[in-house]
């Protein structure tokens, strides 16, 4: 099988480092995996490296699509897989990396596009949630679904209405629909590598992204974006940064206040992204950032030694 490394984690965690290390070692080619990034214009807020802080290493995924654009996780795993098979065909090494994990997943297990909204049978369940509170759902998916129950929250109504959905309309549970979905490098080797860091560092570097980004001109850029026809309810400025510049510039809150906004939600989302990442199977942790010597000394060990089966720490 074809190898494909994946370098993944929480925001400001020093993967783009870590993966030109690696591109630069092993001859690899970066494929972007964060589903802000794939927007053209929407640079400073999502940190694209420059042409110059490439080293010549070519990215793929970054800047193909417009902003008004819906540019949706099942094209992005098809994109995805389109560019490593080209990487493989040059006798490269693909390199994902990138944070969005619903993007990773949606490449390397599959993802279930479902049947199609019943606008009906929504309605009706979102009055049983009005009635009898968004518990009464989980229930109700518990009885068809106890894999899923287990993993939605019993107030969370949008996932518990859409696994319902599925089941009532298609008759079989939407477990089973995941368990027959197929990856689209079902024939490659995945190598998935995941940083993590201690919060009191995620805090500190986060904080000191955001007043660079502030300092290298990120509500200069919202401005450039919506002088030249971006629609300010494109899907990019709804993003983490691009959103509270758009509210900072509407009046809604300073420029200190935003910029401690911006760095409290950065700080929730890594917590979001690790959570998430702890639930992919086969993942080897790596505690540090990413542009450490000795991070990249362990990971290299650690590919020494592949392949490993089950997630473990470095």
């Amino acid at each position: 099988m074809r190898p494909v490394l994946a370098v993944l984690g929480p925001t400001a965690s020093g993967k783009s480092a870590l993966g030109l290390a690696l591109a630069d070692g092993h001859g690899g080619e970066i494929v972007n995996c964060d589903s802000t990034a794939v927007y053209r214009g929407f640079d400073i807020g999502t940190d694209k490296l420059s042409i110059e802080q490439r080293r010549g290493i070519p990215h793929h995924l970054i800047d193909i699509a417009d902003p008004t654009e819906v540019y949706t996780a099942a094209q992005f795993a098809e994109d995805a897989a389109s560019a490593i098979r080209q990487i493989h065909g040059r006798g490269r090494l693909p390199i994902l990396v990138g944070g969005t994990g619903f993007y990773y997943r949606a490449l390397t297990r599959g993802l279930f596009p479902g049947p199609g909204a019943d606008d009906e049978l929504r309605r009706r369940l979102d009055r049983v949630a009005e009635r009898k509170g968004p518990e009464r759902l989980h229930r109700m998916l518990a009885r068809v679904d106890t894999v899923a129950a287990s993993r939605i929250m019993p107030r969370d109504r949008v996932r518990l209405v859409r696994a319902l959905e599925v089941y009532l309309t298609t008759g079989r549970p939407l477990t089973e629909h995941f368990a027959a979905t197929r990856s689209l490098i079902a024939d490659c080797d995945v190598r998935a590598l995941a940083l993590r860091l201690p919060p009191e560092l995620t805090a500190e570097r986060v904080e000191r992204r955001v007043h660079e980004q502030f300092a290298r001109g990120i509500v200069r850029e919202v401005d450039t974006l919506l002088a030249s026809g971006v629609p300010p309810d494109a899907r990019p400025f709804g993003g983490l940064v691009y959103r509270q510049v758009m509210e900072m510039r509407a009046g809604v809150r300073d420029e200190a206040a935003t910029r401690a906004l911006i760095v409290q939600e950065n700080r929730r989302y890594a917590r979001r992204q690790l959570i998430w990442f702890r639930k992919e199977p086969n993942l080897i942790w790596f505690d540090g950032p990413g542009e450490r010597p000795e991070t990249l000394r362990r990971v290299e060990d650690a590919l020494a030694l592949w392949p490993r089966s089950h997630e473990e720490t470095a």
